[in-house]
């Protein structure tokens, strides 16, 4: 383990610091020999219960800590230390046609499938890449791969029911692959119910074989089906097994949470890796917690100016 910056040549912006000290004490300096022109300095902190120059002191380390933390955080400090990740890079594909908008899932399918989806990635190692479609009669990348959680958290929330008709899986894989392009390992987990009739599903499998892309998928809603705008929509389990058996993946049944949560072991592959975590933003965070504490220090006369 190790830290490292991105910007180094900010760190000079730490000569600062010599320089705060020296204006501080000097300050001290003057303050105390015009105060013990008027009166008798030591007498009056003691009979105050005051020790004006140890609060001094603290007012002095807040400073210098701020300039610190604001110095590191500028020069992108990051900590490089050996974890646990996935040794795949992952697309979470979202199908949001009109039949997702199906009851037999409470409150929704497509609800559902995004608490699905955000429980998957929650789960996934630190630094894993994800990446996040949606896809009716066609596809839409919602986030690119990233290794930050809440984007893709955020991307998942902000899905909703397309006004494109159809379901095209076709689409939803070669878009997906597209994403994963650049990628060694690909694993895509697709939730859908299944109902496929824009494109066909062989042509996907062949695809997603030719690319060597593990799909995953997870169905949602009932094989007794949930009433649509158009009439009654209802799982179609077969295709999409099909679809992950022959591109050696797995298919599970969002109905069956238990079965969902076992299951995550065996999609998600752990490996060590060297990871490089930025510290800036908890600096940052460290910088306004820091000046909060100090505020309220000063305004409880805990130390002074």
């Amino acid at each position: 383990m190790y830290i490292s910056f991105t910007h180094p040549l900010y760190l000079v912006f730490l000569f600062v610091i010599p320089i705060l000290i020296f204006f501080h004490f000097y300050g001290l300096k003057n303050m105390k020999g015009k105060a013990l022109k008027f009166a008798n300095f030591e007498a009056i902190a003691r009979v105050k219960g005051i020790d004006l120059y140890s609060k001094n002191i603290l007012l002095l380390i807040f400073n210098i800590l701020f300039v610190v933390l604001l110095v590191f955080s500028l020069a992108g400090l990051s900590l490089h230390k050996e974890v646990t990740t996935s040794s795949f890079s992952f697309v979470i594909a979202i199908d949001n046609s009109e039949s997702m908008s199906a009851l037999d899932l409470s409150p929704n399918r497509l609800a559902v499938a995004k608490e699905t989806a955000k429980g998957f990635i929650n789960n996934f190692p630190y630094q894993s890449s994800i990446g996040v479609i949606s896809f009716s009669g066609n596809s839409k990348i919602e986030q690119p791969l990233t290794e930050n959680k809440q984007e893709a958290d955020l991307a998942i929330d902000n899905i909703e029911i397309s006004e494109v008709k159809g379901t095209d899986i076709y689409e939803a894989i070669s878009n997906s692959i597209e994403v994963l392009k650049n990628e060694k390992n690909k694993a895509i987990i697709l939730l859908s119910d299944g109902q496929i009739n824009v494109g066909s599903i062989n042509e996907a499998i062949d695809y997603a074989k030719y690319t060597e892309v593990l799909v995953h998928t997870i169905g949602m809603g009932t094989v007794e089906g949930g009433e649509v705008s158009y009439g009654l929509s209802k799982l179609d389990e077969d295709s999409l097994k099909s679809l992950a058996y022959n591109t050696g993946g797995k298919y599970f049944n969002a109905q069956n949470k238990q079965e969902l949560e076992k299951s995550f072991n065996g999609i998600v592959v752990g490996t060590k890796r060297l990871a490089k975590i930025d510290l800036s933003f908890y600096l940052i965070i460290a910088v306004i917690i820091l000046f909060i504490i100090k505020e309220f220090l000063l305004s409880i006369n805990k130390i002074v100016w």
